[in-house]
């Protein structure tokens, strides 16, 4: 089976468009493709309940990120400073990138 392609990767500045976050913006932390899902920043967060070990020696209850669907999050341009969509191209020197289809600019750093 294929791992899709994705538009996000690690580090990009993204929006949640849907869900109990929708409208808060955060850095990704990972991308996980094979499920089509992302970790974002001090977002979507959850609390486990952990027994003491050599990771967490006092043990109790810990907040950490969850993962959200890949297709419930949207780049943030610089320019365009909202969500957009994002396309790919390919330049003069053969190296594909991705850019802004509502401005049109180049969104790789």
């Amino acid at each position: 089976m294929q791992v899709a392609k994705y538009k996000i990767k690690k580090n990009d500045q993204v929006m949640i468009i849907k869900g109990r976050e929708e409208g808060k913006t955060g850095r990704v932390v990972k991308v996980i493709p094979d499920k089509g899902r992302v970790v974002i920043e001090k977002l979507n967060m959850l609390k486990r309940h952990v027994k003491p070990s050599p990771k967490y020696k006092q043990g109790g209850i810990i907040e950490k990120e969850a993962s959200l669907a890949i297709s419930n999050v949207m780049l943030i341009c610089d320019k365009c400073k909202g969500p957009v969509r994002v396309g790919r191209k390919v330049l003069d020197g053969g190296k594909i990138v991705r850019y802004c289809k509502q401005c049109g600019e180049v969104l790789e750093k």
